[in-house]
């Protein structure tokens, strides 16, 4: 039987993780998941996307909306209202359709705590990427034409809303090296340098050709 080969990419905002984790795909010939998965979830759950898109990587505010979501967790008619429907309730309908890719092809996922909840996965290798914080502005301002003073905001809002969604739902430390089994800084080879350490990396440890 085929073995299946998991990466799970957290990133700081601005450091290229999502781009490397495209050429990674490429490279490796793996399938790709980053915003596709609300695409997915929404597909399979019934549900419209605007919940998935609202609540994408953003921790629940309460655990009485965690109570009542529960109970209808994959109702598809459109007359759920939206409080009924806690990030809680989005987040484990996400995490199942996760498990199930990863069960059906090798995968990497961007973000959304894939780590942790493939963390019993056999064949499951957890990476950071980060850079410095001005070498972050500049790629933000050229990527979206933006000021510095916007990327800088930006990347704090972006940053802590990751950070605040990954603590609350694994148990663990965002960007923290002993979360992750390998923490990488983008700017030290370049994002396709730091594609190819990656790449390195994983045939290594999978005992790849």
């Amino acid at each position: 039987m085929k073995q299946n080969y998991i990466i799970n990419i957290g990133r700081e905002l601005g450091s290229g993780g999502r781009d490397i984790g495209q050429k990674l795909s490429e490279h490796l010939n793996f399938e790709f998941y980053d915003r596709k998965l609300i695409e997915i979830a929404a597909q399979e759950s019934g549900l419209c996307k605007e919940f998935f898109e609202k609540a994408d990587e953003k921790a629940s505010q309460t655990r009485w909306g965690s109570f009542f979501a529960m109970r209808y967790p994959f109702i598809g008619d459109g007359v759920v209202p939206s409080n009924f429907l806690s990030n809680d309730a989005l987040f484990k309908i996400q995490s199942d359709v996760i498990r199930e890719l990863a069960e059906k092809h090798s995968c990497i996922f961007v973000g959304r705590c894939a780590d942790y909840i493939l963390r019993n996965h056999p064949n499951c290798v957890s990476i950071f990427i980060s850079s410095p914080h001005d070498d972050r502005v500049d790629r933000l301002c050229q990527r979206h034409n933006i000021s510095k003073d916007e990327a800088e905001e930006m990347m704090i809002k972006a940053d802590k809303g990751r950070s605040q969604y990954y603590n609350y739902y694994s148990y663990n430390t965002w960007g923290a090296a002993k979360t992750y089994d390998l923490c990488i800084n983008s700017s030290l080879f370049g994002l396709d340098g730091t594609v190819d350490f990656i790449e390195n990396f994983i045939k290594h440890k999978f005992q790849l050709k």
